[in-house]
């Protein structure tokens, strides 16, 4: 989804550099202003709707700041560019609460403001945690964080902390303290590192003390990098950034590893990584567990006709669908038009339910294709005979599958059922 971004800019040079730039990201759309008059009636107009500002901060109408006052009031996050540097002056802005001070140096000034604005959108996505016994520096920290977008959430020891991410797994990054009472940094750190690899978790630690050997004792335990307090503002984003791309960069080499390509679903060799463990924490915790397999039918007659390009829509339609209707199940592409799924939780009657009311909802909805709109219809096997393993499960399935093939397709067969739908 686009973010509409507003950058108040009276340079012709520099608002032709960014409008050039803006093309390239998809992701941004911008609405230009060259005047603080202009700038109050675009928010007047579509203040809610904005995502962020780019304010210069000397106009012809508002030489000492005024419009990034402006965007501040109306609680824009707002990244702020300037032709020259004025340290008292940007210390004043950051106190005021703006993302950031950039100064005008060329085109790639004008990059990393939009990269910011990049930045930020992700960060709505992100968890962090902040660990530290002093409720003023945990405050202090958590502003800053939540002025890039983040979610906060806080512990005032490594006890709580842990209890924290128990709460909230899907935290990607911690900011912990080294002198905590009940658990202090290090500790921390150790139990962490005893559940979640450097490629899951960020770790960041942050002391006051004057101990020059601290980081190194930070990284060994475990972290990934450090802080020493007092920190200046940019070197806290500059960390705090760097880590975060990091582990979203591992992140997408692994989606990329993953899934399949052209569908987005997982791909066959993820399927029977993670399947398995799926199955044994059903075991563990007496829970039914289904597996379906899934096929499209007379899809070769689709490409025969209309072409590989339009049999690629139809593969993607059918997995937009199943995303949509099945997005906490394991879903992968087996190869070709077959797909697999693992559904923890519900017996095969549901999940035969599940699957025929997304066969339904497939063939109400024709795919737009360059052929024409086309009709997909597929057919399925389904069992929930968790006791057998995961290969035996599927060819159970694709035993089902085989007999709804038989009976004349587009039809959802169980072992529960033992009956067409």
């Amino acid at each position: 989804m686009q973010k509409r971004v507003l950058i108040i800019e009276d340079s012709r040079t520099v608002s032709k550099v960014m409008q050039h730039l803006v093309k390239n990201e998809p992701e941004i759309d911008a609405i230009f202003c060259t005047t603080l008059a202009e700038a109050e009636a675009v928010l007047d107009k579509v203040g809610p709707h904005l995502f962020a500002a780019i304010v210069d901060l000397n106009l012809p109408d508002a030489p000492n700041g005024e419009a990034v006052e402006l965007t501040l009031a109306r609680q824009l996050p707002t990244i702020v560019l300037t032709g020259s540097f004025d340290n008292e002056r940007r210390e004043r802005l950051q106190a005021q609460g703006i993302v950031d001070y950039i100064t005008k140096e060329g085109r790639h000034s004008y990059q990393l403001a939009l990269k910011l604005i990049l930045r930020l959108d992700k960060n709505t996505q992100q968890t962090v945690l902040v660990v530290d016994d002093s409720a003023t520096v945990r405050s202090m920290i958590t502003t800053l964080l939540q002025r890039h977008l983040f979610h906060v959430v806080e512990a005032a020891n490594g006890r709580q902390a842990l209890q924290c991410l128990t709460e909230h797994p899907h935290i990607r990054l911690v900011l912990t303290d080294y002198q905590m009472p009940e658990l202090d940094g290090f500790a921390l750190i150790q139990h962490l590192r005893r559940q979640h690899d450097y490629d899951d978790l960020c770790i960041i630690g942050l002391s006051s003390a004057n101990e020059t050997s601290l980081s190194a004792k930070f990284i060994k335990f475990g972290a990934n990098d450090f802080l020493h307090k007092p920190f200046c503002h940019e070197e806290f984003y500059c960390r705090v950034n760097s880590n975060m791309e990091s582990i979203e960069r591992i992140q997408l080499m692994r989606d990329n590893a993953n899934q399949d390509a052209l569908t987005g679903l997982y791909n066959r060799r993820y399927f029977f990584e993670t399947g398995p463990k799926l199955m044994q924490q059903s075991r563990e915790q007496k829970l039914p567990l289904s597996v379906a397999v899934i096929d499209i039918d007379h899809f070769k007659l689709i490409n025969d006709t209309h072409g590989h390009q339009t049999g690629d829509m139809v593969l993607k339609g059918l997995a937009r669908t199943l995303k949509q209707g099945m997005s906490r199940f394991l879903i992968a592409r087996a190869g070709g038009e077959e797909f697999f799924v693992v559904m923890p939780g519900i017996d095969s009657e549901r999940a035969h339910l599940l699957l025929d009311t997304l066969r339904q909802v497939l063939a109400d909805k024709p795919i737009k294709t360059p052929a024409g709109p086309i009709v997909v219809k597929f057919s399925a096997g389904v069992t929930d005979e968790w006791e057998f393993s995961l290969d035996q499960q599927l060819q159970r399935a694709d035993e089902f599958l085989y007999q709804a093939k038989s009976s004349g397709r587009d039809q959802v067969i169980s072992d529960r059922s033992g009956h067409t739908s």
